[in-house]
């Protein structure tokens, strides 16, 4: 008997286009798996195993099966994007518990491509935090439970390591996507913006926060991406020799690199150079402000989401983060300071096509109630294990995780690549060579 979980996007939808195996049989395989694995995981916060499974028969039956790219595949929503018929929690007791009226784009548009929703993934508290605890759920990385996933796509990615799902649908405004990506050894890209539909209003962080696949493999982050940004499915083209910056160096200052993430991005240079790059050792020229403006985006972006919230009902570590970030709303609005990091930037990119740097500085905190702990606490302990993300939702140009090695632990470790504007599929490539040349175990050995 052919097992399908565990298995990727695009096996699973040739089989079921193929005839091979029916959409509701890969669905009720798949909720089999999270009802066996998810309550030592944590990363739904609601399954929709009546609904899906209904779904899944839906997609059965439609007229132009044959051609939907996700055909059957079952997919992870995370819990600040609407799902019709499903309520949007974000992470706290103070959102309503009312089922949305329609899918956001991206959910439609994956449904539109064959995918079937089985459940909405957990995340911190108004995904403010890059670990994912709260008091609807805690989100822990399969590959090693006594550690967080992540945040704040922390309940999708912990969803896909373990097999529960092929694919997922998160977001990223200051490393969300990259961040439990990396924790939890998965493929995943934040689009540069405009690429894929984010939706209106202050909601998305001031154009911070970009929607992205997170995946087991190249090939599915790029058969996910197309389906979100609604481009035909993109062919594999190598690159030409690229100009490859490879960077060690933290943006903030007094946050250092830890030895397994400097191998790691170590051992992709040494790859790609094998693979007829040309390599070079250069820092981008991060401002010494960039930490307060990263500040000042981060928490403006929670006191907008906040803002028609009961504070009572909130997490005293958010109340703090959005009471902080009133004063520098207006200022992050005008877009002055991301525009001023652009034009610093820029010159290095035009001197090199790909930056190459560690994913993370360390490995993820412990899976612990940080919910419940002080505001700097948090703060401190985001900031020294995850400061490598911001500068490029700062930018708006588009940046990926990539597993690449392992640490002590045996969990995986992860490299950063960032491009131009544009240049998402060549990152893709890039990835792709990674892969093929430094395969990685797809899931976290779970039973």
């Amino acid at each position: 008997m052919t097992t399908w979980a565990g298995r990727t996007a695009a096996e699973i939808s040739a089989a079921v286009r193929e005839k091979r195996v029916t959409p509701r049989e890969v669905v009720a395989e798949h909720l089999a798996r999270i009802e066996r694995l998810d309550g030592r995981v944590g990363a739904f916060r609601s399954v929709r195993a009546e609904a899906a499974l209904t779904e899944a028969d839906e997609v059965a039956a439609r007229g132009d099966f044959d051609r939907l790219p996700l055909a059957g595949v079952p997919v992870a929503v995370k819990d600040n994007l609407a799902v019709r018929g499903e309520s949007t929690r974000v992470g706290s007791a103070a959102t309503p518990d009312t089922p949305a009226a329609r899918d956001h784009v991206t959910v439609a548009r994956l449904r539109a491509a064959g995918a079937v929703v089985v459940g909405l993934t957990n995340v911190p508290e108004l995904c403010v935090f890059g670990t994912t605890d709260g008091v609807l759920g805690t989100a822990r990385n399969p590959w090693d439970p006594t550690r967080s996933a992540g945040g704040s796509s922390g309940g999708s990615a912990a969803a896909v390591a373990a097999g529960m799902v092929p694919i997922a649908l998160g977001n990223d405004g200051m490393g969300s996507l990259r961040i439990p990506a990396a924790n939890c050894g998965l493929v995943t890209i934040k689009p540069g913006h405009g690429v894929v539909p984010t939706g209106a209003g202050d909601g998305g962080w001031f154009g911070l926060s970009e929607n992205g696949p997170l995946a087991t493999t190249v090939e599915d982050a790029r058969l996910m991406l197309s389906v979100l940004a609604d481009d035909e499915p993109a062919l594999r083209s190598e690159p030409g020799p690229l100009r490859i910056a490879v960077s060690l160096r933290s943006p903030v200052a007094g946050v250092t690199i830890s030895r397994p993430y400097a191998a790691a991005a170590r051992e992709a240079a040494g790859v790609l150079m094998k693979a007829g790059h040309l390599v070079r050792r250069a820092d981008p020229p991060y401002p010494m402000s960039l930490a307060t403006t990263s500040l000042a985006h981060w928490t403006a972006g929670t006191a907008a989401d906040a803002q028609h919230l009961d504070p009572r009902l909130l997490a005293r570590r958010t109340r703090i983060h959005a009471r902080l970030g009133r004063p520098f709303v207006g200022r992050v609005r005008s877009g002055a300071a991301r525009e001023q990091l652009r034009r610093r930037l820029e010159p290095f990119f035009t001197e090199y096509d790909v930056l190459l740097t560690p994913a993370l500085a360390r490995r993820s905190p412990k899976a612990a109630p940080w919910h419940e702990r002080g505001w700097l606490s948090n703060v401190l302990a985001n900031t020294n294990y995850s400061p490598l993300t911001p500068p490029w939702n700062l930018t708006g140009w588009p940046a990926m995780s990539v597993p690449c090695g392992t640490l002590p632990s045996g969990a995986p470790c992860a490299v950063q690549l960032v491009g131009r504007p544009g240049t998402e599929y060549q990152l893709l490539e890039v990835a792709q060579q990674l892969q093929e040349r430094n395969p990685w175990r797809r899931t976290a050995p779970m039973n």
